[in-house]
């Protein structure tokens, strides 16, 4: 997989040989986003079982296991990719009575849908997101929620550029997305080789563009969203939603079903993760702040459901009330075997 660390500057590929490089690579922020971070765990699952030295398929689960708990304590917000680790090891359970080679193929199969039906996903909300984006209209974005994220065209960038290819004449506000850069290093990359008008801005900008009138819509994904509507996503994007509800611009957000986690009531529930020092006080080699400061980094923020005009998954577009139209959404994605590509 391609190593979002080294981007825009060198497009390097990746290749793994074991699971443990692959938990590595999700906490060292190698592959990001939370639909890729699910993918690449399923895979990485499906990697430990063809990877096993172990004799029996029993045997073989056990190892799966002690691998499902390395994999998941990598990234504790991101809801997808406990979803994926809960789909892989309940195919692992119950197949345990298959043959050692019946249940490798088992997994691997597995892990590749689970890859197969983000693609579907991605595309079907892009098609669902585009139709809230005018011709015409400034869209501002914030971190990375494109193609890089997921394993198909993206959720909010997917959205973005699927109303560019309907023919609607856009131009996007790309905040920057501190600490980590994503919306300089990732989004603006993305747009760029999609051919998408796009600015890029520091985080602090957002609310000078939409005070100037420059800004129609906001469109950010989402790393876990509650039953509630409540969306956990990358540091900064409260701060977003905030500046829009007081320019009276609608906030949207894209993701896809995986990400909404029923069994969380609210926001204040979501685990969010708190990374190193360094993202904050050093940039590439220069160190911006003084040595031995106190440095807080919060990986994500929870913008409140009041402040959501829309929730898009690949089932359609959901309003308030979110506890209805969201769990609804998820029953459709049930009901429905996740997607049908018949």
């Amino acid at each position: 997989m391609i190593d979002q660390t080294v981007l825009p500057e060198t497009e390097d590929y990746l290749y793994f040989d074991s699971y443990l490089d692959v938990a590595d690579s999700i906490t060292t922020m190698k592959v990001r986003g939370a639909p890729a971070i699910g993918v690449t765990a399923a895979l990485g699952l499906a990697l430990a079982a063809s990877k096993s030295d172990a004799s029996t398929t029993e045997d073989a689960i056990t190892e799966l296991r002690e691998a499902a708990i390395v994999l998941g304590a990598t990234r504790p917000t991101a809801v997808n990719l406990f979803w994926a680790i809960s789909r892989m090891m309940s195919m692992a359970e119950a197949n345990n009575e298959k043959s050692l080679p019946e249940f490798r193929a088992i997994l691997i199969e597995e892990a590749v849908r689970i890859q197969e039906e983000d693609v579907d996903r991605n595309e079907s909300l892009s098609e669902f997101g585009a139709s809230l984006i005018e011709d015409g209209d400034n869209v501002l974005t914030h971190c990375n929620a494109g193609a890089l994220a997921c394993a198909g065209c993206g959720t909010a960038v997917g959205v973005i550029t699927a109303a560019w290819e309907q023919g609607k004449k856009i131009h996007v506000y790309v905040d920057e997305t501190r600490p980590r850069l994503q919306g300089a290093k990732l989004t603006a990359w993305e747009l760029k080789r999609a051919g998408v008008p796009m600015t890029l801005i520091t985080d602090s900008m957002a609310g000078h563009f939409m005070q100037q009138g420059k800004v129609q819509k906001v469109v950010v994904g989402a790393d876990r969203i509650a039953a509630n509507g409540d969306v956990a996503n990358k540091i900064g994007t409260y701060s977003v939603a905030v500046l829009a509800q007081a320019h009276n611009i609608p906030f949207y957000v894209a993701a896809p079903t995986s990400t909404i986690d029923l069994n969380i009531v609210d926001g204040s529930h979501i685990p969010i993760e708190e990374r190193a020092e360094d993202e904050v006080t050093i940039v590439g080699k220069t160190r911006l702040a003084p040595l031995d400061i106190q440095v807080a980094n919060p990986a994500f923020d929870v913008t409140p459901n009041r402040l959501v005009a829309a929730i898009v998954t690949e089932t359609g577009v959901a309003h308030a009330p979110y506890l209805e139209t969201l769990a609804a959404a998820v029953g459709d994605r049930n009901s429905a075997n996740d997607i049908d590509r018949s």
